[in-house]
């Protein structure tokens, strides 16, 4: 019942944000044009651009994780992820030909908690370690663009790879358990994005689907102000929804939420 309502909520919003982008497009299709030259392309899609924004999501996470038969609860804040957060690596790059998009989204996280055990034989120090890569490669076309309204439609795969391991390690013992799941969904939606003043827009996004998950979802809204010619500061939230079930034996039904920060280069 549960995934049914997801479903039926994930359909509503592909269909507002179909709305959301066929609606303008359609509508600067069919309004008059005044401009001298009708069929020329707008300034902002002709010719190659790349874009490269290194971001940080402070998310926190809540759902449910387990293998084995072994289901846990998760609720955790981004500041009690921060204190076990090891490493990470946080990017999207975006080339773009005329109206064509090439959109790829890159987030790779590694939490590690080693603790003293207060035995006196066996294990001394158990070590827990987390990864979690995703990566979303995707392709998409500008639908409208003007000066102060742009509208895009995207289609990707989006790509999981999840590693947890424990272990112990003593002057008796030294012994560790791993599992490892990788799986890969394929989404679709778009973004809007509308600009107030020469330096300031705001956009909004998301998509949905899934595959090898039963669900996979995420929305966002980002403000950018523009501080230099080719520099954008952004900052916004974002949310994130997978659930993956392949068997009794895994279970990884998460949402990630929280304020996400960058800035983009305009390579070109």
């Amino acid at each position: 019942m549960k995934t049914s309502l997801t479903f039926r909520l994930l359909v509503l919003l592909l269909g507002v944000l179909c709305i959301a982008i066929l609606g303008p497009a359609l509508w600067a299709q069919s309004a008059p044009n005044t401009s001298t030259k009708p069929d020329s392309p707008s300034p902002s899609s002709d010719g190659f651009h790349m874009d490269v924004t290194p971001y940080l999501w402070l998310a926190g996470m809540h759902g449910t994780t387990g293998f084995a038969g072994h289901d846990a609860s998760v609720h955790a804040s981004f500041g009690d992820i921060a204190d076990y957060l090891n490493l990470g690596f946080m990017a999207a790059v975006e080339p773009r030909y005329n109206r064509v998009l090439f959109p790829m989204d890159f987030m790779w996280v590694k939490l590690t908690d080693k603790r003293a055990l207060d035995f006196d034989e066996g294990a001394t120090t158990a070590k827990a370690e987390f990864k979690q890569t995703i990566f979303t490669p995707g392709i998409g076309y500008r639908l409208a663009d003007t000066e102060k309204f742009k509208v895009d439609g995207i289609m990707a795969a989006r790509y999981w790879h999840l590693n947890s391991s424990l272990s112990a390690q003593g002057p008796n013992i030294n012994n560790g358990i791993s599992r490892t799941a990788d799986w890969t969904d394929a989404v679709a939606g778009g973004r809007i994005t509308m600009a107030f003043t020469p330096r300031m827009s705001v956009t909004v996004g998301g998509d949905a689907g899934g595959g090898s998950a039963r669900s996979d979802y995420e929305a966002y809204g980002v403000l950018g102000v523009r501080v230099a010619r080719k520099w954008l500061l952004r900052a916004g939230y974002r949310y994130m929804s997978v659930n993956y079930r392949p068997s009794s034996t895994f279970v990884y039904d998460v949402n990630q939420c929280g304020i996400i920060i960058g800035a983009t280069w305009n390579a070109k």
